[in-house]
């Protein structure tokens, strides 16, 4: 099955412009022995990377009925025009470290597919195999359908953590449709600090390590969109899975995530799609899931010096550890493939729409909120800036490239704008 989801995987990608990390990084061996045979294979070259085109694929997002087009070639060897043997990029750890791997597709012969040795990550069948799975392939679909209806293309940022994993960022600045779009995947691991600890005590985890350590697994994929045109909602999704084994050497583990809209002005129909798609991957597991998860967002989502939700809500979760493993993680995938179906229908419905300034200027406004919440409020922010040898730039993703505070700023009675705010104000039941 592995084989055959990284095959399926493959085909789904764009064409995206890889651009090497200006940090010197220390790879795996097996990473470099990967990528020397795809320097051999003449898929890339040395260091650097260049274009590299997929097979034409038509694909279609599960629930919205929006096709997309890739087109292109992969895995030709310079001696003729077979698959090189050896330039297949591992799929765990070094693979995540490896823009390539993450984005372009793991290229190649998938059946001589190859696995990078890997502390945290074993056997195919371990969850921290198949959620780096998971979010790798949300990243390449959302990546994908984003890069097709802005016409942009995405920069992809390798980075490696010295303490021990990496990620991938994707990120378009300045495009056509999205202002600043960012799609970040990482797995990280090692020991968690004491600070971090106390986060987790904090949420009711009682942690108990060997020798004040913690050995733990972090891995997940996380995405805002910010687009130009105020008329198109922001988005923002996380699906996270962490994993600790403590001192016994029994491991504990949660899922968390969720998805979200922060629109500019409200609009019952994109709420409504956004919610009842939302709704619909949940019930597949139970009926009291988006009620529930619908509430905690609300609930999470809020800017409590400003009295307001950052938008309009979603759902989101926590650690999620039950009924079972398997279980848990069905839920993460049911959502996971909802973030195209809930979102790209409403960017196409907004695409021509037209603005006025003043509507660009409450949209900058709101934009200031959205930057008090997460660096006041976000959990995953907060995370990630107590653990050591995160990565700034990829954690400080979701802030907009632009944004707007106005001292005292207030809109007029009866506007549009107070609209808005009375719905952030007063979180409404959209279904």
């Amino acid at each position: 099955m592995l084989i055959q989801r990284v095959a399926l995987l493959y085909k789904k990608m764009a064409a995206i412009v890889l651009v090497k990390n200006a940090a010197q990084v220390t790879t795996r061996q097996s990473f470099i022995s990967n990528l020397k045979g795809l320097s051999k294979s003449g898929e890339c070259h040395s260091s650097r990377y260049s274009r590299i085109t997929l097979p034409l694929t038509t694909w279609s997002s599960r629930t919205a009925g929006v096709r997309f087009t890739s087109q292109g070639t992969v895995g030709r060897s310079a001696a003729g025009g077979r698959s090189s043997r050896r330039g297949v990029l591992a799929l765990s750890g070094a693979a995540v470290i490896s823009a390539a791997a993450a984005v372009v597709g793991f290229v190649a012969n998938v059946n001589h597919f190859q696995r990078a040795e890997m502390a945290t990550l074993g056997r195919k069948g371990e969850m921290c195999t198949r959620m780096e799975m998971l979010i790798m392939d949300t990243q390449a679909e959302f990546c994908k359908a984003l890069q097709e209806v802005d016409g942009g293309t995405f920069k992809v940022d390798r980075w490696e953590r010295t303490e021990g994993g990496g990620g991938i960022s994707c990120v378009m600045q300045d495009g056509k449709v999205f202002e600043k779009a960012g799609v970040n995947v990482s797995v990280v691991f090692g020991n968690l600090t004491e600070e971090a600890a106390r986060q987790m005590k904090s949420r009711g985890k009682v942690l108990k390590g060997k020798d004040g350590k913690l050995p733990f697994c972090a891995m997940g994929v996380s995405s805002v969109i910010h687009p130009k045109n105020p008329h198109i909602p922001t988005v923002h999704f996380n699906y996270r899975y962490f994993e600790i084994e403590e001192e016994d050497g029994r491991k504990q583990w949660w899922f968390g995530g969720g998805t979200d809209l922060t629109p500019v002005y409200v609009n019952k129909e994109d709420a409504f799609h956004f919610h009842n798609t939302l709704k619909e991957a949940c019930d597949k597991h139970h009926p009291q899931y988006y009620p529930d998860f619908k509430k905690w967002c609300d609930r999470y989502f809020y800017v409590r010096h400003r009295g307001e939700t950052r938008g309009i809500g979603g759902i989101f979760f926590d650690d999620l550890d039950g009924p079972s493993q398997e279980e848990a993680f069905g839920f993460v995938k049911s959502c996971a493939r909802t973030v195209v179906p809930c979102y790209l229908p409403i960017v196409y419905k907004h695409l021509d729409d037209a603005f006025t300034d003043q509507e660009k200027d409450w949209q900058q406004v709101r934009r200031g909120r959205y930057v008090e919440f997460n660096l006041v409020y976000d959990r995953g922010v907060k995370f990630g800036l107590a653990t050591p040898g995160s990565r700034i730039e990829s954690i400080l993703m979701s802030l907009p490239l632009t944004a707007r505070w106005e001292y005292m700023h207030e809109p007029a009675h009866g506007t549009r704008e107070a609209e808005m705010l009375e719905v952030l104000r007063n979180p409404k039941e959209w279904l």
